[in-house]
């Protein structure tokens, strides 16, 4: 019975030596099959414009704004607009934004910083763009449009996206507007007739005929003499490097001065 069990007995470790000899061919294989589908994958999904959800995708602040200029027949918007800087600058930037919109509270204080380095060696204009998606903008927009018939609309502006988290989620947010109102020194009485009034809302769709027309997309959105500035660049380091060029261009533009005729050696 030995002698007749014994070559079964090894025959079968013979088949397992020889499985486990394979094994590790098996799992270099797979690994590789792996590899190559994955990478075909990845590759895929990666290419620009493939969208294979189905589900068309929109602009939005995180991918930037197409590059675009704006049209010389474009409606011009709230007249006069809310600027600040010198009126002959030789760089204009253009800025249409959303009380509501958390991007353009973070941009807030990245402009007004840009602003204080520049002075009077830019012209900023604030142009409203209120979103319908979101249910407070075009009343903060005509809350600071009525601050600024009293010569108020920068400090409304501030105050509005400096403190925007706090009166977005306060169903009271009027009167939140309203503090703040007497807190920059308006005539509250005034303000409030004109927050009810046709003007500061006239003021707002003008703008927003303006935004639309330019074919503004996503908000915030910087127009840097009549040429988009890309969502990427809206920092202090990126727009101090493209004015700095455009004021370097503007300069070298300019006419020589005359010589002095009268000057002696």
């Amino acid at each position: 019975m030995e002698a007749m069990m014994k070559p079964g007995i090894e025959g079968v470790m013979a088949k397992t030596t020889k499985t486990k000899s394979n094994a590790p061919l098996l799992i270099i294989l797979c690994v590789l099959i792996a590899a190559v589908f994955g990478g075909w994958w990845l590759y895929s999904f990666s290419k620009p414009g493939s969208n294979t959800s189905g589900i068309a995708t929109k602009p939005s602040p995180t991918t930037g704004q197409t590059t675009q200029t704006v049209p010389p027949d474009a409606p011009p918007g709230a007249n006069p607009p809310n600027q600040s800087g010198s009126a002959t600058a030789s760089v204009t930037l253009e800025e249409f934004a959303d009380f509501q919109c958390p991007h353009c509270a973070v941009t807030h204080p990245i402009l007004n910083e840009i602003k204080s380095i520049y002075g009077s060696r830019i012209k900023f204009i604030f142009r409203n763009f209120p979103w319908e998606m979101h249910d407070k903008s075009y009343d903060a927009a005509t809350a600071a449009e009525a601050a600024g018939m009293q010569g108020k609309f920068w400090d409304m502006q501030n105050m509005l996206f400096t403190n925007q988290r706090a009166w977005t989620a306060d169903p009271n947010y009027k009167q939140i507007w309203k503090d703040y109102a007497q807190k920059i020194g308006l005539n509250i009485n005034k303000w409030e007739e004109d927050v009810a009034g046709t003007g500061a809302k006239l003021r707002v769709d003008d703008d927003k005929k303006r935004g639309k027309a330019i074919g503004v997309a996503v908000t915030p959105s910087l127009y840097m003499n009549g040429q988009a500035v890309p969502f990427t660049e809206l920092n202090v380091d990126g727009l101090r490097k493209i004015i700095d060029a455009e004021l370097q261009k503007s300069s070298s533009q300019d006419p020589a001065p005359a010589a002095n005729i009268n000057s002696t050696k």
